[in-house]
């Protein structure tokens, strides 16, 4: 859904641990299907914590970084994609902490350019919309798939990218079809990436990997956040990394090897924890995950 970056380096989503050995340790197995490996990078999406972050800012993302955290996406929390900060106090942060602001979701239909400025000063890559609200017709959503085209176009001048993260509504059939589908296909893969909250598909009843699998690199980002078992309001199932029935080991390999970059933590119901514990306890889950 950040930090590769430092100098703009991008980090490789997959690292390959010590290769495993076979009885006797007569020999190395290096066939990558056969090796453990684990998450190099991966993020947070600063939503997750969003009260810490109005309140400190600067302190919220200095403690999530010590988690483990290599990658940040922002959110507009009322005082802009940079928090308050000019570029260069928000650059200066982040190198410091040693992570990237990879990507921020904002509000894109309005002071795109503005936006897109201070993103670009920062090293940001992408903007995201992260809503849009169930359209009435099949027709609106290929007006927005033109409108996500035109904002695509404007951030590629500025050296950005553009991607839609999806809630539920958009795998709820209509009118025959998938509104999901309708945006892929109607956007222009050169202008319009995606960034899949494997939480919202899940709870739709869309299987992940076989989304993913329908539109090999489209989707670069993913949100990475757990569904508590059953059958209960998809809007209220949310639970740690590992406390949950999505298959994430499998999911994140799956998902690297169809183009996915950059694995977003993101959590918004917390059930006997807290934003910050909620934080510290998904990245211990992420760097233990094998692969």
């Amino acid at each position: 859904m950040g930090a590769l970056l430092g100098a703009g380096a991008a980090f490789m989503p997959l690292q390959f641990c010590s290769p495993a050995k076979k009885e006797g340790d007569e020999e190395l197995i290096t066939d990558p299907e056969s090796v453990a490996s684990t998450l190099s990078a991966f993020g947070i999406q600063l939503y997750s914590v969003k009260e810490n972050m109005a309140e400190d800012a600067a302190g919220t993302m200095r403690a999530l970084a010590g988690y483990g955290y290599r990658q940040f996406e922002g959110f507009d929390g009322g005082k802009g994609i940079l928090w308050g900060m000019q570029p260069t106090e928000f650059k200066s942060l982040m190198g410091e902490i040693g992570v990237e602001m990879v990507s921020t979701h904002t509000n894109v239909f309005e002071n795109l350019e503005g936006q897109a400025e201070q993103a670009a000063e920062v090293g940001m890559k992408y903007l995201i919309c992260p809503w849009i609200g169930a359209q009435k017709s099949l027709d609106d959503y290929k007006e927005m798939a033109d409108k996500f085209n035109t904002i695509g176009e404007t951030l590629k001048g500025y050296g950005l990218k553009f991607a839609y993260h999806n809630h539920d509504y958009t795998f709820v059939t209509q009118e025959g079809a998938v509104p999901q589908d309708i945006l892929m296909e109607n956007t222009d893969p050169s202008l319009v990436d995606f960034e899949m909250d494997i939480y919202w598909v899940h709870v739709a009843g869309v299987d992940p990997a076989a989304y993913l699998a329908k539109y090999p690199g489209r989707f670069k980002f993913c949100h990475l956040k757990d569904a508590e078992s059953g059958t209960g309001n998809p809007h209220d199932r949310g639970v740690l990394l590992g406390a949950g029935e999505i298959p994430y080991a499998k999911l994140i390999k799956e998902s690297q090897g169809l183009g996915m970059e950059y694995f977003i933590v993101e959590q918004e119901r917390f059930v006997g924890t807290n934003p910050m514990e909620a934080a510290e306890k998904n990245a211990a889950y992420l760097k233990e995950l094998a692969i």
